[in-house]
């Protein structure tokens, strides 16, 4: 499958990149996000530098990812335990 040449605006500057089409809209939206969530943290905190600006995203962003996999895997758990408690209420069934 061919990829396609894009270009992604992060903090005023350009990034040429290379995606798969099905790729192209994640990857715009990620970029969009990025930006949105700079803006936010310039007006709450009054912070002007970009690199300062692109760590606080990127601090924040990693908490997020690690909060989804803490509750995706407390989720996988919690339906594993469902799934033994019906297998042994069907084994004792039969």
């Amino acid at each position: 499958m061919e990829e396609l040449s894009i270009k992604i605006k992060i903090a005023d500057r350009e990034y040429p990149m290379r995606v798969k089409p099905e790729d192209e809209a994640r990857v715009r939206g990620a970029g969009k996000m990025i930006n949105e969530k700079m803006k936010v943290y310039r007006e709450q905190f009054g912070i002007d530098d970009k690199q300062d600006l692109l760590a606080m995203v990127a601090f924040d962003s990693l908490i997020d990812k690690i909060e989804t996999e803490e509750k995706q895997e407390n989720t996988d758990e919690s339906v594993l335990e469902r799934i033994k408690h019906l297998n042994q209420i069907l084994s004792q069934s039969l």
